[in-house]
């Protein structure tokens, strides 16, 4: 996985093929060019700023004249002056400020928007390549660094307009002194920009160092229990340690980029101060012209250091900030290969009939999950899938919903390849109960209603009563409307199962599949559970996977799996009458007893 994870970053830069201008002129088409009338307000403001900077020189030239001359408008003109230049330059920067933020800000929003749309529609797989912590780090740190960089780009418009009016301010004291200063800077290009190349590689392998220092503290966390009745905290502590001197070496990387431009700037910065005064000085030296000018000119000068220093350090910024722009654009370029077919049809109606024909399925590491599977489940009835682990259940199960699509064969529902119908009609026809049973930070209410949102109080609580989960809601200390917490960790294992179960009982689908469906409940509740089950699945095809002998035994059939393959199907008599394999996994065991787990 890690391996996987450090080349995406350079896989990511050639497909965008290292091009700055490319991810800009994209950032701009797709996301910044619809705030035009914000941006046309922040140039507004920015050249207001840019001018009232560019007064300054001026004022301090004036300034120097009047004091030179005695003059004693300088009591009261040029503070009322300096005054209403400062005013107008302090409200405009606030406004400025704001505006920019706001921009920024409804950008990084809809970069984040659509990069979850996108996630939230992307094939199971994909998901499951990476840990939950590094996708989230696409939206905290990747989001956070194009933030900062966005913020800085349109602040360096700002600069650039405020060095305009500076240079403008400086011709007309000195022009010649200008062109001495101007030579200087461009010498700062080349070192720049090799810089910026070298942050945007160190920021790369930052933010996946960052992602990968989420992942392994959101894993061990989530494994407290383990840790500690294992012992393993000084294992953890290591690996920790470990991750986060990965994350230091690629920050101390970042840094040690950020700090070469500074000194770079600041070297030529003076040099250009030095080369001014040594001219301005040879020049009064030989003629006989006063110091009036100058004094403005060095004032401009050093005003406009500090935004030539700050667009100095932009491609730095900037650098760091495409780093996460490619990262994010990578996520949002990849195309789901699970989607509605281009003649896909509406699921027509019809029974539930679900059958396997010869089907094959594997996995993108290239582990074989299914090698011909093949069997029907009838409408109206129960069909178990049971087998050793590994066998390939869980996978079957899955390919009815197309949360995986088969390499071979077909998977088809009442004669209609599910590859050829839509997914909304397809799902919608189909409840899902997954063997890990988390929940939504929400209420219970909220939960079971995602069954089907439109759905009654009165239609949620008889789909609690259904699956036995009304009377521990009922003792809740707010009932329906408690929350559950992350995960649903307020409640217990049993608990989850059943508000799960029920929000699956809600949806009344044509087809129900239950994976491991009641492996957390007591005998009390498996019992309601079953005749509930009982109920439900008359008029609909339910297919099950247990490893309860008494989830097996009321299956109509049950099909027994291994090397992701049929191996025998009947019922749970006759099976156990052949003496194969699934007899075998009845002597030893592998099919426990109801009561047998808690």
């Amino acid at each position: 996985m890690r391996a996987m994870d450090a080349a995406t970053p350079r896989a990511d830069l050639a497909s965008h093929g290292d091009s700055t201008r490319a991810l800009l002129v994209r950032l701009w088409r797709e996301h910044i060019r619809h705030h035009k009338a914000r941006l046309v307000l922040v140039l507004v403001l920015t050249g207001l700023m840019a001018g009232t900077t560019a007064l300054y020189p001026v004022v301090i030239d004036h300034a120097f004249e009047m004091f030179t001359n005695r003059d004693r408008r300088i009591l009261y003109q040029l503070p009322a002056l300096v005054v209403a230049i400062t005013s107008i330059k302090a409200a405009a920067q606030y406004f400025q400020n704001v505006q920019v933020q706001q921009v920024v800000l409804l950008v990084i929003r809809e970069l984040q928007g659509r990069m979850f749309a996108h996630l939230a529609r992307a094939d199971l797989a994909r998901l499951e390549r990476e840990a939950p912590a590094q996708l989230a780090a696409r939206f905290t740190t990747d989001a956070t660094v194009i933030r900062d960089s966005l913020t800085k780009a349109v602040n360096g418009i700002a600069d650039a307009v405020t060095v305009v009016g500076l240079v403008a301010s400086m011709l007309y004291l000195d022009w010649l002194l200008s062109l001495i200063a101007a030579a200087l800077y461009p010498l700062a290009a080349v070192p720049i920009q090799n810089i910026g190349r070298r942050i945007r590689r160190a920021s790369g392998g930052m933010q996946e160092r960052m992602g990968e220092a989420a992942a392994m503290l959101n894993e061990s966390f989530a494994q407290a229990r383990t840790v500690r009745a294992y012992r393993l905290e000084a294992s953890e502590t290591s690996r920790a340690e470990s991750a986060f001197a990965q994350l230091y070496r690629a920050l101390m990387r970042m840094a040690r980029g950020r700090a070469r431009v500074d000194p770079v700037l600041e070297v030529l910065g003076g040099a250009a101060v030095a080369a001014v005064i040594g001219f301005a000085g040879w020049r009064a030296a030989i003629s006989s012209q006063t110091i009036g000018n100058f004094t403005g000119f060095v004032a401009a000068l050093l005003i406009a250091a500090r935004p030539l220093r700050a667009l100095g350090s932009l491609n730095a910024a900037l650098q760091e900030g495409l780093a996460g722009l490619i990262r994010v654009f990578a996520v949002v370029d990849e195309r789901p290969r699970i989607v509605d077919a281009i003649d896909a049809t509406v699921l027509p109606p019809g029974h539930g009939r679900v059958v396997f024909d010869d089907v094959r399925f594997v996995y993108p590491d290239g582990r074989v999950g299914l090698s011909g599977l093949s069997f029907a489940a009838e409408p109206g009835t129960m069909v178990a899938l049971v087998g050793p682990s590994g066998a390939g259940k869980s996978t079957a199960l899955a390919l009815i919903p197309r949360l995986h699509d088969t390499a071979a064969g077909a998977v088809r529902i009442d004669g209609r390849d599910v590859r050829g119908l839509t997914l909304a009609s397809l799902r919608d026809a189909i409840a899902y109960v997954a063997q890990d049973t988390l929940l939504f930070d929400d209420t219970v209410e909220a939960n079971i209603r995602m069954g089907r949102p439109d759905a009654s109080h009165d239609e949620v609580a008889a789909a609690a009563d259904a699956a036995a989960a009304a009377g521990f809601i009922a003792a809740l200390p707010e009932g329906y409307s408690t929350g559950v917490g992350p995960g649903g960790q307020r409640l217990s294992g049993g608990q989850r199962q059943r508000v799960v179960l029920a929000r699956a009982l809600l949806r009344d689908p044509r087809i129900l599949l239950l994976d491991e469906a009641t492996s957390a409940l007591d005998t009390e509740s498996e019992a309601a559970i079953q005749q509930a089950l009982a109920r439900l699945r008359q008029g609909r095809t339910t297919i099950v996977i247990a490893h309860r002998l008494s989830t097996v035994r009321d299956a109509d059939m049950v099909v027994v799996m291994q090397d992701g393959r049929s191996v025998e199907r009947g019922s749970h008599a006759e099976l156990l009458d052949r003496d194969g394999l699934y007899a075998r996994l009845v002597r030893s065991q592998a099919l426990v007893e109801p009561g047998a787990v808690n």
